[in-house]
């Protein structure tokens, strides 16, 4: 199992160049609340040689499928063939209150917005007619463009992963990806949700082999798990609240047996007391979801998702100054040599 980091716009330039010196195997840019993912890695990809970058996940709604198509192509020729493409369908509230963008049927309009983008990177002409996307459009005049990227050499093959929360997204990603993004996951929603990966490379005639399971968890570094968790509570806390207390990361911690905390929660987010809010998330569903402690307590964690199916381990270091993510890195880094049963 590899180890990956992913980036928040500030210091994510030195943190970049610290896990690729880490050999960490990737370096995500999330996008959202704190950012957007190509400024982020189109930056990384002046100050690393190496490191595999990666939007975790770039968001499909505000972008058509052949603009993604473009700015993956860009951030591959800028980073000389280091680019993989992560996306999402983002939170259906954000989709409509953030980009004013419906979508009915996402699972189907992801599945077709993949093909254009394939299609777009494939270096031929575009020419698609799908429930969701057409193009050209209908009844378009004689002099409607043909979408046709021309100026970067193509690369048919570009890894696509995509995220995914419920079973019927994750066997999407299995059927038509490269790989897995996956969030608020404990090692047994892992081993779950790999049943649900293989589901969907059977219908698409493939096994697991070169598939990457790729989950965001957070991490704390501390004496103790509370100590540890301190600084990651804010982090479930937002999450736990989208959707107004029903959204997907919600239901999954309801599912896990925190429904009574999710709605507390919300309703502390609600009235504006998010400190609060950061106190009422439990800390069992911090330790069952993240990594906590000191570097020999997260090697026995690491092993865990290791053991159920992760190939690369995505951390969220929340810590706000740089020197301690830059030491969050190195204990992980060191947590998984003794993982390995190597020294570091």
């Amino acid at each position: 199992m590899r180890l990956a980091v992913f980036l928040s716009p500030r210091h994510a330039l030195r943190i970049a160049s610290a896990a690729e010196q880490l050999g960490f195997e990737y370096a995500l840019a999330p996008e959202g609340f704190r950012g957007d993912a190509v400024s982020v890695l189109g930056a990384a990809a002046a100050v690393t040689t190496r490191i595999t970058l990666a939007s975790g996940l770039m968001q499909a709604p505000p972008r058509s499928p052949v603009l993604t198509a473009l700015t993956a192509a860009t951030l591959d020729e800028l980073s000389g063939g280091r680019f993989h493409l992560g996306l999402g369908v983002s939170a259906a509230e954000v989709s409509r209150g953030w980009y004013g963008v419906q979508i009915e049927r996402p699972l189907s309009w992801l599945r077709e917005y993949v093909e254009v983008v394939r299609a777009a990177l494939s270096g031929a002409p575009v020419r698609y007619a799908g429930d969701h996307w057409r193009l050209p459009p209908d009844n378009s005049d004689d002099d409607a463009a043909v979408a046709h990227l021309r100026a970067i050499e193509p690369r048919p093959q570009l890894p696509i992963l995509l995220g995914g929360v419920g079973p019927r997204a994750i066997e999407l990603a299995g059927a038509i990806a490269d790989g897995w993004i996956g969030a608020f996951c404990s090692p047994e929603r892992i081993a779950w949700a790999m049943d649900h990966v293989r589901a969907g490379r059977r219908s698409a005639g493939l096994d697991l082999d070169g598939f990457r399971v790729l989950p965001s968890v957070p991490i704390g570094v501390g004496p103790d798990p509370e100590a540890a968790a301190v600084g990651l509570r804010p982090y479930y806390a937002n999450f736990l609240a989208l959707g107004r207390g029903a959204g997907a990361y919600a239901t999954v911690a309801t599912i896990m047996g925190y429904g009574e905390h999710v709605q507390q929660v919300h309703h502390l987010v609600s009235i504006g007391d998010r400190a609060a809010a950061a106190e009422a998330v439990p800390l069992e569903l911090i330790q069952r979801t993240a990594l906590l402690g000191d570097e020999t307590t997260i090697a026995a964690r690491m092993g865990e998702y290791a053991a159920a199916g992760v190939t690369t381990l995505g951390l969220t270091v929340l810590a706000p100054g740089f020197d301690d993510q830059l030491c969050t890195l190195r204990v992980a880094a060191r947590a998984r040599a003794l993982a390995q049963g190597v020294r570091s």
